[in-house]
């Protein structure tokens, strides 16, 4: 599958000053398969891999910090030749090696010619180390999350429905026939999720029985993916862990998919387990890449994150699919109408996820969210955005129906001339209300701009 990533590697590939890469993300969202194609297809395959999970050996070609030195000792051991601007030199699973991460600094200032990206899965935990020292200044980080909804259909060949998402306006919005169609495209995406392997499974379970307008597809094997993911995720907390934290990552894993769309609260996860730890736990599941924090936010001001109450969030999981799974939601199920299911928390996490999917890549994206707690006017606006220097406030619609009362007040309140209402309408614009079918949260900043 084509990810939206590539083209920034291949910007950067061009750029006669540019600094090593560290590609960031959770475990299995393809970092290596979109390194590895990107070597492919860019430099004639000439790129040289090296994993240090499975050739732990080779970390001690970087005892020294010595770029020519490395170089040197990776291609006799490797047997294979490193041409600056020829080679694609990829250091996977770079955190097993923390002098590699070290490295990266002096291949920038003194072998800038040779193209070097280094990727791991559990990368946040030795860059967050406060005994290590990042090369700041020196190396250029690249997020990559799940495939956004776009990347999906980019993966099961509907690039013409790609096309039309990013050309429809208020002039001429989706015509009502595709827009049917693009929301049980929503709705099967909101089942699966946009991780790589569930996705591989779902195009490898396809059936064609009377030509393209017939396909069907086997959910059931995407299950298994799905449930051999998260059981993976588990199994990787001993790396990052010790026994007696392993058991409250274990509890908070479990109970933060039913989570989403609500207010967190440590006593909701277990009230025999201390807060502290608790909180221990999600900042460590935090920077494994599962969770993501949603702070309440005044919405007063850029950049939002200065008006943010760090004891007010929610959560949000790695992924909708998963999120979806884990809250045991029946197949059958997935068949229906998923959006309105859980209270309409899926259709957040969806939102949500999409948010971050189409956030500049090189930042790993903030999401906030207002609320009021007043016993006499209780109010929550799901999203607050930014769109250059405008805060965009978004609420989220599962149904068919419902009034937008927090997102008036709030718009009133902080006087906001727009607000945006996703849901499974169509596009449309109607007083300060935009209205943005869910297939189009990524053009949200495109149609501001239109307006």
């Amino acid at each position: 599958m084509d990810r939206d990533i590539e083209k920034e590697l291949v910007y950067w590939k061009g750029q006669e000053t540019r600094m090593p890469i560290l590609l960031r993300g959770a475990r299995q969202v393809g970092k290596s398969y979109v390194v590895e194609k990107f070597g492919r297809e860019h430099f004639n395959n000439n790129i040289l891999i090296v994993n240090f999970e499975l050739q732990p050996e080779l970390c001690a070609c970087f005892d020294s910090l010595n770029p020519l030195g490395i170089i040197q000792k990776l291609s006799i051991l490797m047997r294979r030749k490193i041409e600056p601007n020829k080679t694609l030199l990829f250091l996977d699973e770079i955190q097993d090696c923390p002098n590699a991460i070290r490295a990266l600094r002096y291949f920038k200032e003194q072998l800038p010619e040779l193209h070097i990206i280094g990727a791991g899965s559990l990368l946040e935990f030795t860059l967050n180390d406060a005994k290590f020292r990042i090369p700041v200044g020196r190396v250029q980080s690249l997020y990559l999350k799940p495939l956004s909804f776009k990347e999906y259909l980019s993966g099961l060949g509907d690039f013409a429905f790609r096309e039309m998402i990013e050309l429809a306006d208020l002039k001429k919005p989706v015509e009502s026939v595709y827009h049917s169609i693009l929301l049980q495209q929503i709705r099967t995406y909101m089942g699966l999720g946009g991780m790589p392997s569930v996705l591989n499974a779902y195009l490898a379970s396809e059936n064609i029985a009377l030509g393209a307008m017939s396909r069907t597809y086997d959910l059931e094997q995407c299950r298994v993916q799905q449930a051999t993911l998260l059981s993976s995720y588990r199994q990787d907390f001993g790396k990052y862990a010790n026994h007696t934290q392993i058991k409250h990552l274990q509890r908070v894993f479990e109970k933060t998919p039913g989570m989403v769309g609500d207010h967190f609260k440590y006593s909701k996860v277990d009230p025999d387990i201390r807060s502290c730890l608790i909180k221990s736990a999600l900042e460590l599941l935090e920077n494994a890449g599962l969770v993501y924090p949603i702070y309440s936010t005044a919405a007063s001001g850029i950049p939002l994150i200065t008006l943010i109450n760090e004891k007010k969030f929610k959560i949000l999981f790695l992924d909708v699919g998963l999120m979806v799974f884990a809250s045991r939601v029946p197949v059958e199920w997935l068949l229906a109408d998923i959006i309105l299911l859980n209270r309409g928390a899926i259709a957040e996490q969806f939102v949500g996820q999409e948010l971050l999917a189409y956030s500049a890549k090189y930042e790993q994206g903030s999401l906030y969210f207002w609320c009021r707690e007043k016993k006499s006017s209780m109010a929550e606006v799901d999203f607050i955005n930014t769109v250059g220097s405008q805060i965009i406030p978004i609420e989220v619609k599962a149904g068919s129906t419902g009034q937008l009362k927090s997102l008036h007040l709030l718009m009133k309140e902080k006087n906001m001339d727009l607000g945006i209402r996703v849901s499974q309408h169509q596009l449309s614009f109607d007083g300060k209300i935009l209205s943005v079918p869910f297939y189009m949260v990524s053009e949200i900043p495109r149609l501001i701009k239109s307006i």
